[in-house]
């Protein structure tokens, strides 16, 4: 057998993993070998069945990491800033709970500021007593053992905010006429196991609140409002 067919048969009996295990077993094998370094070629990524050096791929990868590098940091300063600007509109709403005196004026509070700093378009505050305290289209009173209120005892009992969807029943009686312009809901137990009642915020796009979003500011909100109440 010749020396080039030895070789060749030599190669053969190669497969990948082998190839690559050597290579991780001796790092300073392409230093040993600069010159192969420049005679490799590799299938472009970009395809068109072009070939690039070792070289260029390994410019094109520390490229690509980079721009994924800075897109994450685009994204990290941009929540960043939306974390600054919550935690300012929720600074602001506890100014105005401050110097609420009354039910009343706390209703009035709350509604404002989920109106003009956290832009909803609709809210309405269950409360869980047999008559609403104030008059007004943000505040409904209904009992716990009620049948639309049933439906929530879970996220009530929970303690915690939930995102997403709701039933259509459930968005027709929180919303009534303006549930047709619902495509997303916020609820919020209000107080220790909701024992206060339930803040439902509907947004016309399905994606404001959804199903994946934090919800620690919505509970903040939930708590500030019971104390508010509870204080009222």
């Amino acid at each position: 057998m010749s020396k080039s067919a030895t070789q060749s048969a030599g190669i053969a009996a190669l497969d990948d993993a082998t190839v690559a295990e050597y290579l991780e077993a001796v790092p300073d094998f392409f230093e040993k070998h600069p010159q192969l370094v420049q005679r490799l070629r590799l299938a472009d990524a970009r395809g068109g069945g072009s070939t690039v050096s070792l070289i260029e791929r390994q410019v094109e990868l520390l490229r690509d990491r980079n721009r994924k590098l800075e897109q994450r940091l685009v994204e990290f300063v941009e929540n960043g800033r939306a974390n600054d600007e919550l935690a300012e509109k929720i600074h602001r709403l506890c100014l105005r709970l401050v110097h609420a005196r009354g039910i009343g004026k706390v209703v009035d509070a709350v509604e404002a500021s989920l109106r003009e700093d956290f832009d909803v378009q609709r809210a309405v505050l269950v409360l869980l007593r047999d008559e609403a305290p104030v008059d007004s289209a943000f505040v409904r009173a209904a009992r716990r053992d009620a049948a639309p209120v049933r439906g929530f005892e879970s996220l009530l009992a929970s303690g915690k905010p939930r995102c997403g969807q709701v039933r259509d029943t459930q968005r027709e009686w929180l919303f009534g006429d303006g549930a047709v312009a619902v495509a997303s809901v916020a609820l919020v137990p209000v107080g220790p196991g909701g024992s206060l009642g339930l803040l439902a915020l509907g947004a016309g796009d399905q994606h404001r609140f959804n199903p994946t979003m934090s919800t620690d500011f919505l509970a903040r909100i939930g708590e500030l409002l019971a104390a508010a109440l509870s204080a009222g």
